[in-house]
């Protein structure tokens, strides 16, 4: 056999030892270029365009239903803006609505035709901030916005009073002819309900907290001028932080 000379020898070989050929690496290179080039030719997909899903399809083909107890005192209201209600829900979510009779509350039901999987939730708190007590074109604003939440609590959860003290602090909350109410609901950007003892609160999140502290203060004993200086202050500073 033939040796090679020493000339060829350090041609074949590199510093490091490796034996790979001049030709190797030159197509190692080429190849590395080649691909550098078509990752930069490749265009990033569009995004695709799906079709909406039926009902039958998001629900897996069995029907949901929500029932919303009507209190004997709201028959009468539901009565009236009957068609203010049925409409939306009807028209606007594709759901299936009716009042029961016999139980007396207001059933919702999915069908074929429901296209957003939200859509029952949405109604049952429309119908439910309705037999709270708020009004129908404010209650309609929990199918219009996401982010719209209703909030309860007690007044005796706060502190526990009885009597003409209890008497009293529902008075604070209210004010003369529903000032001191308004003005909160006004400052807040809330809605709120006073039944009985109960506080009902209708807003986004961030409200609903500053119109519930606002409430508490009234409820613990502050005087409505106090709460009316915290309140303008908080809501500023929430503005100018937005």
């Amino acid at each position: 056999m033939e040796s090679d000379t020493p000339a060829e020898a350090s041609a074949a070989m590199d510093c490091d030892g490796n034996t790979d050929t001049f030709e190797t690496v030159t197509s190692k290179r080429s190849h590395k270029r080649t691909r550098g080039a078509a990752e930069e030719d490749t265009v990033p997909a569009k995004r695709p365009q799906l079709p909406a899903l039926s009902g039958d399809l998001l629900t897996g083909g069995s029907v949901e239903m929500r029932r919303v107890p009507v209190p004997a005192h709201r028959y009468t209201p539901l009565k009236e803006n009957w068609m203010k209600i049925f409409t939306p829900i009807v028209e606007h979510l594709q759901l299936q609505v009716r009042f029961n009779l016999k139980t007396r509350n207001v059933e919702i039901k999915t069908c074929r035709e429901t296209s957003d999987i939200a859509a029952l939730t949405r109604a049952a708190d429309f119908v439910k901030a309705f037999v709270l007590g708020f009004q129908v074109e404010d209650a309609l604003a929990l199918i219009r916005l996401d982010e719209l939440f209703l909030e309860t609590f007690d007044v005796t959860d706060v502190k526990p009073l009885k009597g003409d003290h209890l008497s009293r602090a529902i008075g604070r909350i209210a004010g003369k002819g529903g000032k001191t109410k308004f003005t909160i609901e006004n400052v807040t950007k809330t809605r709120i309900v006073l039944a009985d003892t109960k506080v009902h609160i209708l807003g986004s999140f961030q409200n609903i907290k500053m119109a519930r502290t606002a409430i508490c203060n009234l409820i613990l004993g502050s005087p409505p001028s106090k709460v009316y200086g915290n309140i303008r202050a908080v809501a500023s500073r929430a503005a100018e932080r937005f």
